[in-house]
């Protein structure tokens, strides 16, 4: 019996049918793609509908449940900036039934793909596949919105709806325990064009949207994504290497592990953090730091006393309390928000809760001051609000006084200073949330000498010369920190400590 012979494939239909297997792939992983945005866009919506932090996209995106993470996250940033838009569609074009209703993220997340993304009529998925059906309408509805609004293009109707497009440098922080500055610069050069940061010595600046996360040094910690501003939290309380440093509210752990590396690796740094699971966060980066100086402490700072043994010979503090976070809001993108939206109502009941932080700030800054061998304590927030920095300081002036200590001014050469409302404001430091990308605040208490504690010196005398020059400068910039100020309003979320802390 003759052998049948296997009629060869031609080869236009084994590519026809190579594409249509990688078109399936392609649709199967967008299908995953969206329900995975879907659930993070859910938590995001209902966190700033309360006015309550559930972490930045970020945190939540890069967190072990998401899979696709570049992806999900390039998604959910684009549906967030065309959501009002989105919104006003679906109102126009009524094509919801009672189910899809109940599952909005999803449908917001699938009709910014068939609207402005990309999904093919061979959609898998029943909201696709529903969606799909009624693109049309969709469309329609957008063609009279963009009538309606009186603009001719997609890109005129963002405009109008004020939606601000951010885009920020990528800062990283060379972590110097493992690897040196030129190094590491010779290493990312392999991929992004990297320039060393003005101020802050171990710190590179990388151009917008360098996605790292998944970079090998990152992975190693040889280098941490961290901000400019946070970054110079840990470079102002510029520690000796012989000394035993407590780091206040230590959590997630990025100023923690650079102080280790001011420290080169020698003395001691406590850290200490109240929450259980942030402790586990602290933990795992100590770990990919490879500090060998650092303590743990589960436990509240508040509840250290200063005469004890183990914290007696404390000499410098960093106190990074909780905070509002408005200074991180850009990072964070909660200008994508829809709480951040034009004509949204300022949500006053923010006002007790800045006040129920500032407290709570007070009186850790307060303890801070109070250990005995102290030399210098880093106060610092991630706020732009007045009652949260200012106002904390300005509490605490007296305290300070009579222990020795004075303020000093961190990074004379920095022009952005404190608003004027304080003595010594011109030695307090600010960044601006537009102009710097991150809104941080940072004190620095110097103490003059440990022979003159019982000495009340007047905190606004005998500044060093650096202050003094910082303040002849003050004067001529103080009014732009009060617009900054005004930019900023109240914040609406508690602080978070996202990865740029």
């Amino acid at each position: 019996m003759a052998r049948r012979k296997h009629r060869a494939t031609p080869p236009s239909a084994a590519a026809e049918k190579s594409d249509n297997r990688r078109h399936l792939s392609m649709e199967r992983s967008a299908y995953f793609a969206r329900r995975e945005a879907a659930k993070v866009l859910k938590l995001v919506l209902q966190g700033d509908a309360k006015r309550q932090s559930v972490g930045s996209i970020k945190t939540l995106v890069y967190g072990p449940s998401v899979r696709n993470k570049k992806g999900t996250f390039a998604l959910i940033c684009q549906t967030l900036k065309y959501l009002l838009i989105i919104q006003d569609v679906l109102k126009a074009a009524d094509v919801l039934n009672s189910k899809w209703k109940k599952q909005d993220e999803l449908v917001y997340i699938v009709t910014y793909d068939i609207l402005f993304g990309q999904v093919s009529s061979s959609a898998v998925g029943d909201a696709e596949k529903f969606l799909m059906r009624r693109k049309e309408a969709l469309q329609a509805a957008l063609a009279r919105l963009l009538v309606k609004k009186k603009v001719k293009s997609v890109e005129e109707l963002i405009a109008l709806y004020d939606i601000p497009d951010i885009s920020n440098p990528r800062y990283v922080r060379v972590n110097t325990l493992k690897m040196d500055v030129e190094t590491a610069v010779l290493e990312l050069q392999k991929q992004f064009k990297v320039q060393k940061d003005d101020l802050v010595p171990d710190l590179l600046v990388l151009p917008p949207g360098s996605d790292l996360h998944d970079h090998h040094l990152i992975k190693n910690g040889n280098v941490f994504m961290q901000g400019k501003a946070s970054s110079m939290v840990a470079a102002a309380l510029a520690p000796k290497p012989e000394w035993e440093v407590l780091d206040a509210c230590s959590a997630p752990g990025n100023k923690t592990v650079h102080i280790a590396a001011l420290m080169r690796g020698k003395g001691k740094v406590i850290a200490c953090e109240l929450n259980e699971e942030r402790v586990k966060r602290l933990k795992e980066t100590i770990r990919l730091s490879g500090a060998s100086n650092i303590k743990v402490l589960h436990g509240d700072f508040l509840d250290l006393n200063p005469e004890d043994p183990p914290y007696s010979k404390v000499r410098a503090i960093l106190l990074d309390p909780s905070c509002s976070g408005s200074g991180t809001a850009s990072v964070r993108l909660d200008h994508l928000l829809p709480s951040s939206a034009p004509g949204q109502a300022a949500d006053f009941t923010s006002i007790e809760r800045l006040n129920k932080l500032a407290a709570f700030q007070r009186k850790a800054l307060a303890h801070a001051l109070s250990f005995p061998d102290v030399e210098r304590v880093v106060y610092s927030t991630c706020s732009v609000n007045q009652v949260e920095n200012e106002d904390v300081v300005k509490s605490v002036l007296p305290l300070a006084a009579s222990n020795g200590f004075q303020l000093e001014t961190p990074f004379p050469e920095w022009h952005r200073r404190g608003l004027p409302v304080v003595e010594g404001a011109e030695c307090l430091l600010r960044t601006d949330p537009k102009e710097d990308k991150e809104g941080f605040f940072i004190a620095l208490f110097v103490r003059r000498s440990s022979g003159n504690r019982s000495e009340k010196p007047n905190v606004t005398d005998g500044h060093t010369h650096r202050a003094s020059t910082a303040k002849r400068s003050y004067v001529g910039a103080h009014l732009n920190l009060f617009k900054m100020f005004a930019h900023a309003h109240l914040s609406r979320r508690n602080c978070s400590h996202c990865d740029c802390c």
